[in-house]
């Protein structure tokens, strides 16, 4: 079974040869959300908290997270599941606010 990329659109997007484990890549995705959601619920001067959005994060991360964690490292899976329910207090605590 070959890893290389059978379309130039493959090619196109970053695969080289190899196409990565999906693990990897949830991963990445799940963390870039917790974050996205942070940076929703984080008044700045001149921006108020967008919580619509950081909710949105938060339900995509969670359900990501959700599918694929029986497959990622104890390790991997203790430190997302640490961000997706700090990210998910501060969401509360703004909602509250």
């Amino acid at each position: 079974m070959s890893t290389r990329p059978e379309s130039p659109e493959l090619e196109g997007a970053g695969f080289q040869g190899q196409i990565p484990p999906v693990e990897p890549l949830l991963s990445e995705v799940i963390a870039t959300l917790a974050l996205a959601a942070h940076a929703y619920l984080t008044e700045e001067e001149g921006r108020q908290t967008d919580q619509a959005s950081a909710e949105i994060a938060i339900d995509v991360a969670s359900a990501a997270f959700e599918r694929v964690k029986e497959r990622l490292r104890p390790e991997e899976r203790l430190a997302i599941t640490q961000m997706l329910t700090e990210t998910r207090l501060t969401f509360v605590r703004k909602r509250g606010i």
